[in-house]
């Protein structure tokens, strides 16, 4: 199992690049976080709590935020979509919460499966152009699973893919999806995920793909990464199929942690989420929605509502999600201070959630990390 030590200095690699890339040239594929200071002198933070379980652990994040004492006023907003022009829509009020302090932090939003119902998720990163999500996977010291040394970096290209949500029917019972691949795009999340990897000492850059199969639309995201890595002749640069990846991580996940992995929308959504594996769940695991001009971090596990108000759910993940957030934001102390609490807390066992294997409840879980920031 990874030392205490050597387990931050991952987890912080792995995410710190979220603000120290925004503090660099106007070459960078990211705008440097300016924020917006209230009269106090605080940043203004848009909080999404989301839905489900959301609102706890929003809860959870805002009293450890109050008792680490970080400079941080919630603007707290609502996406329940809205008819506007005959069309579901985000709130004006919560789309310019996001525009005017260029951060936020969000809890799960459920989209309900069906016809007709867009998804909130891919509504707000197409709004703000969120065009990489970033995924870091770092074993969790005291959390035991089948692998001790797991430290993956999953870049996903956002906006996207199969994800473009072009579907229509042609005749009854034949419907056809379409998936939309464009050479910007492709681009554009390339040259962040080498610019990420030469930031964070990261000497390898893997592109996931099924060219194999789909020739035109991966083998357009290919040629970019590419072209791009011709730029970064120190970086390592090769490409492998999203089946054999999937096979090899499962396998022997420790030859991934030198390396950031980037892809199409599906395949990160998916190899993304078995890394989460890896290491305990989606429960353990930030998220951070990275755009040119605004970014969102988020849990991306589901709301839960079958627990919703009972007082058991996790916010570890919605916690390290805001970790990557005030990174982003140059709050590095603050974020090194409350994750070796909540890491503490996880590593002593005595008073985690019940899917970490214990048996306190939200509120527990969270005064036991607070605890430990006095």
């Amino acid at each position: 199992m990874l030392s205490s030590r050597t387990f931050t200095t991952a987890l912080r690699s792995s995410r710190s690049t979220l603000a120290r890339t925004y503090a660099t040239t106007s070459n960078s594929p990211t705008a440097k976080f300016e924020g917006r200071k209230n009269a106090g002198g605080k940043y203004v933070v848009t909080l999404i709590p989301g839905d489900g379980i959301g609102p706890e652990i929003s809860e959870s994040v805002k009293q450890i935020y109050t008792a680490a004492k970080v400079p941080i006023e919630w603007e707290e907003v609502s996406v329940e979509p809205i008819l506007k022009d005959g069309k579901t829509a985000i709130p004006d009020a919560a789309i310019e919460s996001v525009k005017r302090n260029t951060v936020a932090l969000k809890g799960p939003l459920a989209t309900p499966i069906g016809k007709g119902h867009v998804s909130l998720n891919l509504t707000l990163r197409r709004t703000f152009n969120l065009f990489a999500n970033v995924r870091p996977c770092v074993s969790v010291q005291g959390y035991k699973t089948l692998y001790d040394d797991v430290n993956t970096v999953l870049i996903r290209e956002n906006t996207e893919g199969e994800y473009s949500g072009i579907e229509h029917e042609i005749v009854d019972g034949v419907v056809q999806s379409i998936k939309l691949i464009t050479y910007p795009a492709s681009e554009r999340v390339a040259r962040y995920a080498f610019h990420y990897a030469q930031a964070n000492g990261r000497k390898h850059v893997t592109a996931v793909h099924k060219a194999n199969i789909m020739k035109m639309s991966d083998g357009m995201f290919l040629n970019a990464c590419r072209q791009v890595a011709k730029e970064y002749p120190e970086i390592k640069y090769d490409e492998d199929l999203l089946d054999r990846v999937c096979l090899q991580v499962v396998q022997n996940p420790k030859p991934y942690s030198e390396r950031v992995m980037v892809m199409p929308n599906l395949y990160g959504d998916i190899l993304s989420d078995m890394c989460a594996g890896l290491i305990g769940g989606l429960g353990l695991t930030p998220s951070g929605n990275i755009g040119r001009d605004a970014s969102i971090f988020e849990a991306v596990h589901g709301s839960a509502p079958d627990i919703a108000g009972k007082g058991l759910a996790n916010p570890t993940a919605l916690l390290l999600s805001s970790l990557m957030m005030l990174r982003h934001m140059e709050l590095y102390d603050f974020a090194e201070k409350i994750e070796k609490a909540a890491l503490g807390t996880i590593a002593e066992g005595k008073t985690i959630t019940g899917d970490l294997g214990g048996k306190s409840s939200t509120k527990e879980y969270t005064a036991a990390i607070i605890a430990k920031l006095k």
